[in-house]
């Protein structure tokens, strides 16, 4: 189910109440294995909130020894597209999941379930009706309000069938007709009322093209689905608790001997992040963000763009846990999976964002030396990287100040710094251009400070660098939250919303030499930056570009504690 390595010495997860409720089953004879499933509709990019049914669904499967379908819910033509569902699988493979067996799609099932309708229709279980839509809706009521029979809820079984038969033939135009199912218009459950199981929509749909101008409703599509798979737990969002009576409805007036049983979960909601696809849609079509995988979105697809890790997505769904509970995530909790993941794994680098030239004036002209530094301080087993040291270097603008208080641990005119993983420097003079900003600091070193500290005397801090002869040109993209509110979806106005700094797109970076021939998608920890990945798209033929996934500690925590 899962290519994610077993580790058998992980500890026991924690028993939610699916967990008990498929134990149970089990334990039981209710039944013999678990099947389960994700049922994703392609029109969108998966997002966040779908991580954690993904992980859900095909984790209890893994779990159980069960097994998980992939099935597509594409019963509107309209706003699905092949490209969505070629997304969707190349997401959950990258999210550690293979689903069982041959990818499903409710369209296989589309003339099974014409003929279940014509089945419900022939037990007077469902009419054709001839109310416009906004007359449906008018006539359906509301919370306080029943509902009122349509004028066509009682012609005969065989006047509906005939018309439905007509409506598959496509003698009649969108919104014309439509099946409803037979149930109960004051019923205080809306979703009873009568609802619509198939509409008329002349739509080319991508997989079936034009032999279908009637499509079936998702929830006369989903459970029939689920029981023709043979699914144990349709594991589904609390959105869908007021849709489980209808769920079972169906299953228990038609012939058929599978019947799921559907269970609510809340879900995953993230603060600064809106998880509606209406509003992701807005944001590409719009051009607020560059696409549906914009580093910046909360697609999976995004977050990997990002250099988010899978397991880090995993574990951030583990944390949060399986309620029925409707709460609200915090960003930090996912930043802190992807912190704690990229700290153990992420090779270290030096880079300098916002480079000034350092000259080291006592230095050899021409002379290059090359150092050695563990590519991570804890593993050994990662090896080492080779660092090139120059009479002139380069170091962060924000690392040199003419003039500050003892607080300030970088460099000082007069005072003396270590280039990390390298020499003690002190600072001297500055060179200045006309409008007063600093274009070169000048310096001296302490040739016996290699690996060891100067004889009485205690540098400021330490600070990266790079050689200005022997590193690389880079872009680096700062991304930050997209949103600037932590409930941007309850916004009036969601382009209002966004954070004028979720990009900052620095053009001048300069990287150590180690990086050179790296891959795409390879993250790394630019040491005292944050951590960043190689894009997936744009590094390549010689260019490097980086995407920071999350700075080294949570910088959002101290401005929300203070608001």
């Amino acid at each position: 189910m899962s290519n994610v390595a077993d580790n058998s010495k992980s500890p026991e997860k924690p028993k939610h109440f699916i967990r008990q409720i498929v134990d149970k089953d089990l334990a039981s004879g209710k039944h013999q294995t678990i099947a389960t499933r994700f049922p994703p509709e392609p029109n969108g990019y998966l997002h966040v909130g779908h991580a954690k049914s993904i992980c859900l669904n095909f984790g209890i499967a893994e779990e159980f020894k069960g097994q998980c379908n992939l099935r597509f819910d594409d019963t509107n033509p309209a706003k699905e597209e092949a490209a969505y569902a070629t997304a969707i699988e190349e997401d959950v493979h990258w999210l550690g999941f293979e689903w069982n067996g041959n990818i499903r799609h409710a369209s296989d099932y589309f003339d099974q379930l014409y003929g279940f309708a014509e089945e419900l229709i022939e037990k007077g279980l469902a009419y054709v009706d001839e109310l416009t839509p906004e007359k449906i809706r008018e006539y359906r009521g509301t919370f306080e309000v029943p509902g009122k029979n349509s004028p066509h809820r009682d012609r005969p079984s065989s006047e509906s069938l005939d018309l439905f038969r007509r409506m598959k033939a496509g003698e009649f135009s969108d919104g014309q007709m439509c099946l409803r199912a037979k149930i109960d218009m004051a019923s205080p459950n809306i979703n009873m009322r009568d609802p619509v199981i198939y509409r008329i929509k002349h739509q080319t749909h991508h997989r079936t093209g034009d032999k279908w101008c009637i499509y079936p409703m998702y929830d006369f599509t989903h459970c029939i689905s689920d029981a023709l798979e043979g699914i144990t737990h349709s594991l589904c969002t609390l959105e869908f608790e007021d849709h489980r009576p209808l769920y079972d409805w169906v299953l228990d007036n038609i012939s058929i001997d599978c019947h799921p049983q559907q269970i609510e979960f809340s879900r995953l909601n993230l603060e600064h992040t809106v998880t509606s696809k209406r509003k992701l849609n807005l944001l590409v079509t719009d051009k607020h963000v560059d696409g549906w995988d914009d580093p910046r979105m909360p697609t999976i697809s995004g977050m990997r763009r990002r250099g988010f890790t899978a397991a880090a997505i995993r574990d951030m769904c583990e944390r949060i846990g399986i309620t029925k509970k409707v709460n609200t995530t915090e960003m930090g909790v996912l930043e802190n999976s992807v912190r704690e993941d990229l700290d153990k794994n992420a090779k270290r680098v030096m880079a300098v964002l916002d480079p000034v030239k350092v000259v080291i004036t006592n230095y050899p002209e021409d002379k290059v030396e090359q150092l050695t530094a563990p590519n991570h301080p804890q593993k050994e087993e990662m090896g080492v990287r080779t660092l090139f040291m120059s009479k002139e270097v380069f170091i962060d603008r924000a690392d040199f100040r003419e003039e500050a208080n003892k607080k300030y641990k970088r460099l000082v005119l007069g005072k003396e710094v270590r280039l990390r993983n390298s020499y003690v420097i002190q600072a001297n003079d500055v060179i200045k251009d006309q409008q007063g900003n600093i274009t070169e600091i000048h310096c001296s070193y302490d040739p016996d400070t290699l690996g060891k500290n100067p004889e009485g005397r205690k540098p400021k801090g330490v600070i990266h660098w790079v050689s200005a002869t022997h590193s690389l040109s880079a872009t680096v993209r700062l991304y930050d939250r997209l949103f600037n509110v932590p409930n941007p979806g309850a916004e009036e106005n969601l382009p209002e919303s966004l954070n004028p700094e979720s990009l900052i797109t620095l053009s001048n970076a300069r990287i150590e030499m180690s990086v050179k021939d790296v891959e795409p998608e390879t993250r790394f920890q630019f040491e005292r930056e944050g951590y960043f990945c190689s894009d997936r798209y744009d590094c390549k033929d010689g260019e490097l570009v980086f995407n920071r996934t999350v700075t080294l500690r949570d910088s959002w925590a101290k401005i929300e504690n203070k608001l």
